[in-house]
Parts: C-alpha cells; structure tokens; sequence
C-alpha cells in the first residue's frame, strides 16, 4: 500500500524536469492538458501538477527558460539595464564636465565684472571731484 503525503508526490529531479520541458513543449504547441494558451510559470506548473514555487525554488533553469521564451530573460534584462545604466553614466560624466566648465566662465566673468565695476566707482569719483572738468564738444551735433 503506498502512503499518502509529501512521498507519494515524490519524484527524482530528472524526471521532474522531463515533465516540466513537456509542459513547455505541449503548452507551446496548443497542446496542453489543462488548455493553457499562453507560456508562463505559472501555467507550466499547472500543467506540470506542481507548484510554482518548486520551478522558482528547485529549478530555476527551467524558470530562466520560460522567461527567455517569454522575452523576459532575467539575463537580458539585467543586460539591458547595465547597458543603460552605462549610458546614463556617460551622460552624467558629460553633463559634470559642462558643470565644471560654465562655473569656470562664471568666475570668469564675475572677476570682469568685480574690476568693471571698480573702474565704474573710480570713474564717478573723478567725475564728482570738482578739479575735473568735462569737455563739452564746441562742433554742433549733426
């Protein structure tokens, strides 16, 4: 008499696998026992009579390939982003560089302009001091 439970469902690794790649494979040719259209973990589990935890948990293999097939790849997700995060990189890198370079004109221009307007001062105080005279053109303005 067989017993009831966790080892009645029991079965070794390979053949667990073997029932999940035919899951995938009847799934994916609209040939699947539980009418399951479209391929993800969680139809392949039911297809499989398992879990989805066991896929994620005990198979991750097969998990990866049921992304891939989906377009999901955790692999090339994560490739994707490092791709982008390198490019964002290299914009950030551009963006300090043109930072640095307007603060460089900016104290270059707040320098002429501290001498500017230290010439303006000196310029209004010759002006107010009464020894200077200003010359008044004697030729009619045309």
């Amino acid at each position: 008499m067989k017993s009831k439970g966790k080892a009645a469902n029991y079965k070794p690794a390979e053949d667990r696998k073997k029932d999940l790649r035919l899951a995938i494979s009847r799934i994916e040719h609209g040939r699947a026992n539980t009418k399951e259209a479209k391929l993800t973990i969680a139809a392949v589990a039911r297809e499989a009579g398992v879990s989805t935890a066991l896929i994620h948990n005990h198979y991750p293999a097969i998990a990866e390939t049921i992304r891939e097939k989906q377009g999901r790849s955790s692999r090339a997700m994560r490739d994707v982003k490092h791709q982008d995060l390198s490019a964002e990189r290299q914009k950030s890198a551009g963006y300090r560089q043109e930072i640095d370079e307007l603060k460089a004109k900016l104290a270059s221009i707040a320098s002429i302009n501290e001498v500017l307007l230290e010439e303006n001062r000196v310029l209004k105080a010759k002006l107010k001091d009464r020894s200077v005279v200003e010359l008044v053109s004697s030729q009619p303005r045309r």
